[in-house]
């Protein structure tokens, strides 16, 4: 009876060691403010610190690491048959520079009770967009900069705004003139088109599925309408100054549900832009 035991217990480890080894690979940066597009086998589930993560049939799914992510975060493989691998990530923490901008209209600093309102409603679209979970991962096209120009304004920087302590900087500003065009970073639906948000100003965002959303603000103009499929390089719109904004730059979110990611992270460095060349 014992060795029909021990027999049994030998054939079912062999079995286990026979099962092919989980398929994980991630792709992305491992630090405060990254995003990392993972794949695994189809039908996997993915859980990230104890929330399900929506996993394309191919096995494509995306997660992020917020500006004060902490040091570690938990990843669980969940394959078709019942067993589960545990990964441990390990997230770099970063130094965030302060960012001082003087000169604003003091009303877009400190809001009058009646901008409140205004405020508070421009939020809530916002948040209802990022809410999104959008089946398809348009996100596999991959990412490109939006518009070429000098960094005013990078992602996690402390911001202090006419001399007062505000909330830090959550996206990319890239300074260029006015009517510069402005593209799609990558495939994907336009969800919000604002023409006048009260910080914003000029605003749209586009989901990219699985929760990953873009937001371009400050426009000059808005070439697109919500509900429109854009493709990665289209045209979207043109830099300005609207809202609160002191010269033309574009402002530059990208954010995993209501996680903000830093979009220069997402991307690598910016292109160098292309020197015309003059006809003798």
């Amino acid at each position: 009876m014992k060795r029909w035991r021990l027999f049994l217990v030998f054939n079912c480890l062999w079995v286990l060691a026979a099962l092919p080894v989980q398929a994980l690979e991630l792709n992305g940066s491992l630090i405060q403010g990254g995003l990392v597009i993972g794949r695994v086998d189809p039908g996997t589930k993915v859980i990230f610190q104890d929330r399900l993560v929506r996993v394309s049939p191919d096995g494509l799914f995306a997660i992020g690491f917020g500006r004060n992510a902490a040091k570690e975060a938990v990843l669980k493989i969940k394959r078709p048959g019942g067993i589960v691998m545990r990964e441990i990530l390990d997230v770099k923490p970063r130094r965030y520079k302060i960012s001082r901008i003087d000169g604003l209209p003091s009303r877009k600093v400190t809001p009058r009770p009646a901008d409140i309102k205004r405020i508070r409603a421009d939020s809530r679209l916002i948040k209802e967009s990022r809410r999104r979970d959008t089946p398809k991962a348009y996100f596999r096209s991959r990412f490109m900069w939006p518009a070429i120009g000098r960094i005013s304004g990078v992602f996690g920087s402390q911001r202090i705004l006419n001399g007062k302590p505000r909330r830090p900087h959550v996206g990319v500003d890239i300074a260029a003139p006015k009517g510069t065009p402005v593209r799609a970073m990558a495939d994907g639906i336009v969800t919000l088109v604002h023409q006048n948000m009260f910080f914003t100003g000029k605003t749209l965002m586009i989901d990219h599925g699985h929760g990953l959303q873009s937001v371009y603000a400050h426009l000059s103009e808005i070439s697109v309408k919500e509900g429109t499929a854009v493709r990665k390089g289209d045209l979207i719109g043109r830099i300005g100054a609207t809202g609160r904004a002191t010269a033309p730059h574009l402002h530059w979110g990208v954010s995993w549900f209501a996680t903000h990611l830093d979009p220069a992270l997402v991307v690598g460095p910016m292109p160098r832009k292309k020197k015309s060349v003059k006809k003798k």
